[in-house]
C-alpha cells in the first residue's frame, strides 16, 4: 500500500503544478549540461571532480539522462505527480552528494545547489514534503561527511560547515513552504473570486436574455461583443451571423452605427427612432457609455417603440373596454327591438318613397351597430384560444373556398404560394377570423382581377417561425396612416367600425403571433408570425 501523499492521481493537480515541474526539471538539465560540457572542453574539471574525474563525468552523464527521462514522464503525466517530484528531488540529492564525495566534500561548495532544488520542491508542491526532502539532504550531507572524516582522513571540524548547510537546508524549506502557504491562500482566493464572478457573468447573461429591450454590447473599435436575442428579433438579422466571432456594427447595423457615431460626436443630442425595414419595427436607441470617455465601448439598449405602444394602448382601452361591453350588452336590446320594428314597417304597402327610403336608413344603421356590437364583444373573448397545429396548405385551400363562396369572389382572385410544410400553431377558428378580415381589405383595396390576392407561407428568419403574408396588388397604404392602422375604431371606409385590423391583431398576440404591415412598393402586405410545431 502506498502512502496517501503518493496516492494523488495527476489529474488532482491543476496544469500550474506541471508546469513548474518542467521548468524546474529544465533548471537540472542545464545544471548536468553545463558539468558534461566542463568534462568534455577541459577534460579534468579545475574545481570539481578532481579527485576522480572520469567518475564525476559519468555522475553527470546519467544525471542529464535521468533529467531527459523526466522530460517525457512529464509531459506524458506518468508516474503520479509526487512521485516526480520526489524521483527529482531524489535523484539531485544523490548527484549533489556523490560529487562532493570526489570533489574534496564539503567545502568544494556542490552542496549549496540543493538549496535550490529545495526551495523549489516546496514552491512546487506547495509546501508538502518540504522538510522531509530537507531532512534527507541533510542526511546525506552528514553521511558523506563521516565518511570522509572515517575513511579518508577528512577535518572534523569541516562538521560545522556541513551543521551550518543543514540548517540551510531546513531553513530554506521552512521559508518555502511559509511562501507555499501564501500561495496557496491566493489561489483559493482567486479560485473563490472566479467561481463569484463567473456566478455573477451566468447570473447578468440570464438578466440580459430575459430583458425585454434588445441590449448590445461594442467595444472602442465598435465591435460587437455581446447582444441578447431581443436584438435579432428587432434589427431582423439572423442569430448565426454573430456565432463566426466579433463582427463591426457597421456590417451588421450602418443605420445602428451612424447613430453611434454621431452619439460619440454630440452626447447630447437624442438619436431618432430607427425604422427597420426587415421586421417593420419603429426601434428607439440609447447609448449608455462604458467610461467617461467614451473610449471603451458602449451599451446599446433598443426599445421596441410598437410594444410600448401597445403597453400604453391597453392601460387606456382596459377601463374603456370593460365599460365598453356592458354598454354594449346594454345596447342589443334596445338595437333589436328598432330593427324589428323597422321590418315591419317596411312590409306596409302604402309607404311612399322618402319614407322608404328613410326606413331603409334606419335598418342598415341598425345593422352596423350590431356589428359593431359584436365586434366590441370580441375583444372580451380574444384570450380564449385553443392552439393546435394547422397544416397550412389544407387550411388555406378551404378557407380560399369558403370566403370566395360567402363573399361572391371569383376562387382565381387569389394565389397560393406555400414554401414550407412546417405545420403552423394557432387557433383554427382565431386564424380564419384574422384571414378573413384581412383578404376582405386586400380584395377591397385590389384591382380585383386574377391573383390580385396572394397568400405566401415561408420560414421565417428565425427557427421555429412560420410567417404568413396576404398580399394585394393595389396601391397599398398611405405612409401617413401607417402608425394608425391598429388602433381601434380608426377606419377609412364609411361604412366600417375601425375595430377590424385592431381584433386581428389582438388575437394574433393571444396565440402568440405578431401581426404587422410590411411597407412594400406597390401593394399593401400583412404578416402574420407564428409559431412552428410543436406548439
Amino acid at each position: 500500500m502506498w502512502p496517501a501523499f503518493l496516492q494523488t492521481r495527476a489529474s488532482d493537480y491543476p496544469n500550474s503544478y506541471w508546469r513548474s515541474l518542467h521548468y524546474f526539471n529544465l533548471y537540472r538539465l542545464t545544471i548536468g549540461g553545463v558539468f558534461v560540457l566542463a568534462f568534455l572542453l577541459y577534460r579534468a574539471p579545475p574545481i570539481f571532480g578532481t579527485e576522480d574525474p572520469a567518475r564525476f563525468f559519468l555522475y553527470s552523464l546519467v544525471y542529464v539522462l535521468l533529467g531527459a527521462l523526466s522530460v517525457f514522464t512529464i509531459a506524458t503525466r506518468w508516474p503520479r505527480f509526487t512521485l516526480q517530484l520526489s524521483f527529482q528531488i531524489v535523484t539531485d540529492i544523490a548527484f549533489v552528494v556523490a560529487s562532493m564525495s570526489i570533489s574534496g566534500g564539503i567545502r568544494s561548495g556542490l552542496g549549496l545547489l540543493l538549496v535550490v532544488s529545495l526551495a523549489s520542491s516546496g514552491l512546487i508542491s506547495r509546501g508538502r514534503l518540504a522538510l522531509f526532502y530537507a531532512s534527507l539532504a541533510s542526511i546525506a550531507v552528514l553521511v558523506e561527511h563521516a565518511f570522509r572524516v572515517v575513511f579518508l582522513d577528512g577535518n572534523p571540524s569541516d562538521y560545522f560547515q556541513a551543521g551550518l548547510l543543514s540548517m540551510g537546508f531546513f531553513a530554506t524549506a521552512w521559508v518555502a513552504h511559509i511562501l507555499a502557504g501564501y500561495t496557496l491562500a491566493s489561489e483559493r482566493l482567486a479560485q473563490q473570486r472566479g467561481v463569484d464572478l463567473k456566478n455573477l457573468a451566468q447570473v447578468n447573461q440570464l438578466v440580459i436574455q430575459d430583458m425585454q429591450d434588445g441590449v448590445m454590447v461594442v467595444d472602442g473599435q465598435d465591435q460587437i461583443v455581446q447582444r441578447n436575442v431581443q436584438v435579432e428579433k428587432l434589427l431582423g438579422t439572423a442569430p448565426a451571423a454573430l456565432e463566426q466571432g466579433d463582427l463591426p456594427l457597421d456590417r451588421y447595423s450602418p443605420a445602428l452605427a451612424q447613430r453611434l457615431k454621431r452619439w460619440r460626436e454630440d452626447p447630447a443630442a437624442s438619436p431618432d427612432p430607427l425604422r427597420v425595414q426587415a421586421t417593420n419595427r419603429q426601434v428607439r436607441v440609447r447609448f449608455v457609455p462604458v467610461d467617461a470617455e467614451r473610449a471603451h465601448g458602449a451599451l446599446i439598449y433598443l426599445e421596441d417603440l410598437s410594444r410600448v405602444q401597445a403597453q400604453a394602448q391597453q392601460l387606456k382601452l382596459a377601463a374603456l373596454g370593460r365599460l365598453t361591453a356592458n354598454i354594449a350588452h346594454e345596447i342589443r336590446n334596445p338595437l333589436s327591438a328598432i330593427s324589428h320594428a323597422t321590418q315591419l314597417l317596411q312590409e306596409d304597402e302604402g309607404l311612399d318613397k322618402t319614407q322608404a327610403r328613410m326606413l331603409q336608413i334606419i335598418h342598415d344603421n341598425t345593422h352596423r351597430l350590431d356589428r359593431l356590437v359584436q365586434e366590441v364583444l370580441q375583444l372580451n373573448r380574444r384570450d380564449r384560444a385553443n392552439v393546435e397545429e394547422i397544416k397550412p396548405r389544407n387550411f388555406l385551400r378551404t378557407f380560399v373556398d369558403d370566403f370566395c363562396q360567402a363573399e361572391k369572389i371569383p376562387v382565381a382572385a387569389f394565389s397560393l404560394e406555400v414554401d414550407t410544410e412546417q405545420s403552423l400553431c394557432f387557433d383554427r377558428f382565431h386564424l380564419n377570423q384574422v384571414l378573413w378580415n384581412l383578404c376582405r381589405n386586400a380584395w377591397r383595396h385590389s384591382q380585383q382581377r386574377d391573383a390580385s390576392i396572394r397568400l405566401c407561407v415561408a420560414q421565417a428568419l428565425y427557427e421555429n417561425t412560420v410567417q404568413l403574408d396576404v398580399i394585394d396588388d393595389g396601391v397599398g397604404v398611405d405612409p401617413s396612416i401607417q402608425p394608425q392602422l391598429f388602433e381601434p375604431f380608426f377606419t377609412t371606409d364609411s361604412k366600417g367600425t375601425g375595430l377590424g385590423l385592431y381584433i386581428a391583431k389582438e388575437v394574433c398576440e393571444a396565440n402568440g403571433a405578431s401581426l404587422d404591415y410590411i411597407e412594400v412598393a406597390p401593394g399593401g402586405q400583412f404578416r402574420i408570425c407564428c409559431k412552428g410545431a410543436p406548439c
